[in-house]
């Protein structure tokens, strides 16, 4: 796969742990919404990142990386881009892409910064001239780090095929909307998953789990997507 070598135009802050990286590519990128790049950070190390932009936006790429204390696999990725200004790439890779030929009734699963692959597919879904109903399911363990709330809220009012569906973990006293795991807030809003497609993000552990509990509720397994399970 190409190696190709972007600058880093910048590093915003999203959460006290998340931050969004903007990267410009030297040359053309070609990626699905859905796939992921790979970081070199240097030989036999490439590590990967879901993109959150969609390649109608092809002089930047998105990154939403997250960096909890402790997770150098992440935060030395993020201190490499700040003390280098640039970045070597791979990508797109992954077979988790938005089937855009084949667009049916859509459900996505984000779990924490596993939201910036459906941020991806949801762009390009909404672009799409299907109006076929799309659901976006986020759940997170406390409302603020839910950053892209007000953004997809707007959206939701925007296009009327749209459904956002926000689910907190640990709420405070004021919050009305879904709460504990977010898979199972789709397991109890769906009757039968069989007409659907699922792309789904977040640890590998909850898409073990989702993967079992989905195709009890009528999901064919051909129209669940996502890169976890390459590997479980």
């Amino acid at each position: 796969m190409q190696q190709i070598l972007c600058k880093v135009d910048a590093i915003t802050p999203l959460t006290d742990t998340v931050h969004k990286v903007q990267l410009v590519p030297l040359a053309e990128v070609t990626y699905r919404p859905g796939q992921y790049l790979m970081v070199v950070m240097g030989e036999g190390d490439k590590r990967p990142f879901s993109i959150a932009s969609v390649p109608a936006q092809s002089n930047m790429l998105e990154l939403h990386i997250g960096a909890e204390p402790g997770n150098t696999y992440a935060g030395e990725v993020l201190d490499a881009m700040r003390e280098r200004g640039e970045v070597v790439i791979e990508g797109g890779a992954g077979d988790a892409y938005l089937r855009e030929e084949d667009i049916k009734p859509t459900v996505l699963v984000a779990g924490g910064t596993g939201f910036s692959y459906t941020w991806s597919i949801l762009q390009a879904r909404l672009a799409n001239p299907s109006k076929e109903p799309v659901f976006l399911y986020w759940g997170v363990r406390k409302r603020d780090d839910m950053y892209a709330f007000e953004v997809l809220q707007r959206m939701q009012n925007e296009y009327a095929h749209f459904t956002f569906m926000p689910v907190v973990e640990f709420p405070e006293a004021d919050w009305q909307g879904k709460t504990g795991w977010v898979h199972k807030a789709v397991m109890e809003d769906f009757i039968s998953l069989e007409p659907y497609q699922v792309y789904i993000a977040g640890r590998f552990e909850m898409a073990g789990v989702a993967r079992e509990d989905f195709h009890t509720k009528g999901l064919m397994l051909e129209n669940l997507y996502g890169d976890a399970y390459a590997f479980i």
